[in-house]
């Protein structure tokens, strides 16, 4: 073997796995969690990450990024309305974000688990279940 086609195979032998689409998928999802529910950037969040024909399985709120942004702003904007992150859970093309959501600090809020369809690097579809928060549990185990 030549020693160009020796150090050739050895970049090869030590080159990180190529990312799949799990892993990239990851990054966005994170990435879109930081800027939508910690920043409260809406607007930001969904022109960065959300395809323009997004799927809306919420029958609250129409089809479409702008829709979104229109239900989801007024909602986000409360100053004392909190949305903390718990966990992100990602198989290939699905994602789940589990999060505690507060209206305002003097409300319990509840569990939310949004769950996103990823393609082409764009959050193309999503869904929700909420749970609100109860104020007395039958058991003694954390919702988070």
């Amino acid at each position: 073997m030549s020693a160009l086609a020796f150090a050739a195979a050895a970049l090869v032998a030590t080159a990180p796995p190529a990312q799949g689409p799990t892993e990239a998928n990851r990054a966005l999802i994170t990435a879109f969690a930081e800027q939508f529910y910690a920043r409260r950037d809406v607007r930001g969040a969904f022109m960065t990450y959300v395809a323009p024909d997004y799927i809306q399985h919420n029958p609250g709120i129409a089809d479409g990024r702008d829709a979104a942004i229109a239900a989801l702003e007024p909602m986000f904007s409360g100053k004392n309305a909190r949305f903390e992150v718990k966990r992100i859970i990602v198989d290939g093309d699905l994602a789940v974000i589990h999060l505690h959501g507060r209206a305002a600090l003097d409300n319990p809020g509840g569990a939310v688990a949004d769950i996103y369809r990823i393609k082409g690097g764009w959050i193309v579809e999503h869904w929700d279940v909420m749970q609100p928060m109860p104020a007395h549990s039958k058991n003694s185990h954390p919702m988070f």
